[in-house]
């Protein structure tokens, strides 16, 4: 079986397709950047609308293959930015439909982690998330997938782009800002919020910016201390978790589990713990169309040819999906 998935959440826009070995055939994607400022969501799905064809087309010629080939369609479902998932399901269902093929929609936090099981070949993880909006810390246990700690306010990549932006820098931010903490020489303490298992990053904007503002602190320094603090932050709530759930694998997903720094901490912590440590390559990281064609086939048996019954879901939790692959 060959899925087509296409992945449309917030500035990505991405198809990719895989086969039921777990083979990855092609991963297309075209994101939405700007020179300052954050995603706008009109913006964003202008961009989607622009490139969904090409993207698609592109991905199909990398795979050699045709839409007669494709045997299903995935979508991400939600959660994400709304207009930007419309143009992932209109998109979805018209192939679909031309082609007379069953269509499935999933989760998007879910698909970050089935794509790093699938590429670490982990077992049993616990996933440290770490995307623009999403910032969980997530582990089977029960038919579904809990979460164990996350975010009270907002994504750890929706706060670094926040402060990245403040800074005149424009979006994604993460990389900037990972390219100025390599140069910062001196830690500026700021706060630590973890409370219980979980996280919150809105207090420590606001320090950050009014270091920022004074000119007391060097740009460099802050950064630096901006990722020591909140990636321990989230390497403390992710072994909490390991040691609750009795697992030993730790597996990292999302857009800022790209951070050399944040996956250096992970790796130490697994070590001392006695644990493994799994991080896929890059492309399977950041928000991408393979990952959603993957748990598109975990998921076939929910396929449809119901296109009128496709809809998105912009806040789905990852807890509300009942887990039966």
């Amino acid at each position: 079986m060959i899925c087509l998935g296409i992945e449309s959440t917030a500035h990505t826009f991405g198809c990719g397709i895989v086969d039921d070995k777990g083979t990855v055939l092609a991963n297309v994607k075209d994101a939405y950047v700007t020179e300052k400022g954050g995603i706008n969501p009109k913006y964003a799905k202008i961009h989607h609308d622009n490139v969904k064809d090409k993207v698609v087309e592109d991905a199909l010629n990398i795979a050699k293959l045709g839409l007669k080939d494709i045997d299903l369609v995935s979508f991400s479902q939600g959660p994400g930015i709304g207009p930007c998932l419309w143009v992932g399901l209109h998109k979805a269902v018209e192939i679909a439909k031309k082609n007379n093929i069953p269509i499935v929609g999933v989760n998007h936090c879910i698909a970050h982690l089935e794509i790093g099981k699938l590429k670490t070949k982990a077992k049993d993880p616990v996933l440290l998330y770490t995307s623009g909006a999403n910032t969980q810390v997530i582990a089977y246990e029960a038919g579904k997938y809990r979460i164990f700690g996350e975010t009270l306010d907002q994504g750890i990549g929706n706060f670094i782009d926040a402060f990245a932006r403040h800074i005149g820098l424009g979006f994604p931010g993460g990389p900037k800002i990972e390219k100025l903490a390599l140069e910062g020489k001196n830690y500026i303490e700021i706060p630590y919020v973890v409370k219980g298992m979980d996280v919150s990053f809105s207090g420590i904007l606001t320090n950050l910016k009014r270091k920022f503002d004074s000119k007391n602190y060097k740009t460099e320094d802050i950064c630096f201390s901006l990722q020591e603090t909140v990636f321990a932050m989230m390497v403390e709530v992710a072994e909490r978790a390991m040691a609750h759930c009795g697992k030993k694998e730790l597996v990292l997903g999302g857009g800022v589990a790209c951070n050399k720094r944040l996956q250096e901490m992970c790796k130490v912590m697994c070590k001392e713990r006695d644990a493994k440590f799994f991080v896929p390559e890059n492309q399977f990281l950041i928000d991408n169309g393979a990952m959603i064609g993957w748990l598109g086939i975990l998921q076939r048996k929910q396929a449809t040819k119901n296109y009128k019954k496709m809809h998105i879901r912009p806040y789905e939790r990852t807890d509300e999906v009942k887990v039966d692959w």
